[in-house]
């Protein structure tokens, strides 16, 4: 197995993408971002990746067995093998695309990407953890035909790179060849789209010939509204991974019939139970749509800023080796990664708890960094682990009080 995840190499080009949308915003004067959603869509990413190693780990054991023994062909990784691997790759997603959106249970993994009520490059970072597990549930045909695991796994990281570009307002519709062939921000901001005549089209990442092939493409006309119809209502990364599982579960435990209760998961998206009311689809439109937008503590942009620094260096510790970290303390890294970002949407929340919270997770990352790294002698990097905790520690408590003024979030 490969020592480094390959999205250790895809995070800064990422990065110099997401400042680059942002110096755009303030140079055009375009609010395409607001600061609250950004740092819950880039908090849930640091947290998504974490399960990047269990899914590399997955793809190399069990993918690995089945090209050992099952595949029909042996194909060599080179460029033209590459560019195969590229298109199959993106047939198949077109279907676990498309099935994400029409069977229960697989919109309960996707839909999180989908809660996000804006169109920008942190929006492709707003991921699910289910669905990079249930993605690679699918992949493993292409092995069958002969393509190694390790190919698989890079060109997929490739192709998701190439689906983060289709997250922005600012480029156009492009040249009709290409708006014909590709898929292209205009055609993934409809796919984003909760208005009536958006809803499930432009499944395509790469090409959209599969949607004309297959009856699902709809073109840009109408200004989009982006989102979902029923919104979690929160920050909370985790309540956003789950949040259909749990309308999901809420709906099996109330059917009145059993095998309503344990088919409620597979059927087509939408369907309610019998004696169950549904719900009215409201008819969502970019004039119309009132976007969630909760008080956030103040002093949260300061604070928050440094913090995402702070979560990205984490995070590369726990999916790459520069730390030299074992693989016990990659998964406490996890945890106290996860931690951390909860904590932001109760800053961004103003929740009364996330005093408590935050102190004590400063302290405990401050150990754990001390401990992992064993920086037990003073230095430069103990005085800056300890001037951070204090400094986080200090702000919580000064500012992040239930009584404090809290700004509208911007």
């Amino acid at each position: 197995m490969q020592e480094t995840n390959v999205y250790f190499y895809i995070t800064p080009v990422a990065l110099i993408f997401l400042l680059l949308e942002i110096a755009a915003c303030l140079v055009f004067r375009r609010r395409y971002i607001t600061f609250t959603e950004a740092v819950a869509n880039f908090g849930t990413q640091l947290g998504n990746q974490t399960t990047n190693v269990l899914v590399m780990i997955g793809v190399y054991y069990v993918y690995g067995y089945l090209w050992e023994h099952f595949r029909i062909f042996t194909i060599p990784v080179n460029w033209w093998s590459s560019i195969l691997l590229l298109l199959g790759v993106d047939f198949v997603f077109y279907w676990v695309h498309r099935w994400g959106h029409e069977i229960n249970i697989l919109w309960a993994a996707h839909s999180p990407h989908h809660s996000a009520e804006e169109m920008n490059f942190f929006v492709a970072l707003r991921a699910s953890v289910t669905q990079r597990l249930c993605s690679f549930l699918f992949f493993w045909v292409l092995t069958i035909v002969g393509f190694e695991p390790a190919h698989i796994y890079t060109v997929v990281a490739i192709h998701l790179f190439i689906a983060f570009l289709h997250h922005t307002e600012f480029v156009p519709k492009l040249w009709r060849p290409i708006e014909f062939l590709f898929t292209t921000p205009s055609h993934h901001r409809v796919h984003h789209g909760v208005n009536r005549q958006y809803l499930d089209k432009n499944y395509g990442e790469f090409l959209i010939i599969w949607d004309r092939l297959f009856g699902t493409f709809e073109v840009e006309d109408e200004k989009v509204a982006y989102g979902i119809l029923d919104h979690p209502q929160t920050w909370n990364p985790i309540y956003i991974n789950f949040h259909f599982y749990i309308v999901l579960w809420r709906y099996a435990v109330a059917a009145p019939f059993w095998w309503d209760k344990l088919r409620i998961w597979l059927m087509p998206a939408g369907w309610v139970p019998r004696g169950l009311e549904k719900p009215e689809k409201p008819d969502i439109t970019a004039a119309n749509q009132v976007k969630f937008r909760p008080e956030a503590f103040a002093g949260a942009k300061i604070y928050l800023t440094l913090q995402v620094a702070l979560g990205i260096a984490l995070m590369i510790g726990v999916i790459a080796n520069v730390y030299h970290w074992s693989a016990g303390e990659k998964w406490l890294g996890a945890g106290l990664l996860w931690w951390q970002i909860v904590n932001w949407s109760g800053i961004l929340e103003a929740k009364s708890w996330v005093r408590i919270s935050e102190t004590l997770r400063s302290l405990a990352t401050a150990a754990a960094v001390v401990v992992f790294s064993e920086i037990y002698q003073p230095s430069a990097l103990l005085f800056a682990v300890a001037a951070v905790s204090l400094f986080s520690i200090f702000w919580t408590l000064a500012f992040f009080r239930p009584t404090a003024p809290k700004p509208a979030a911007a």
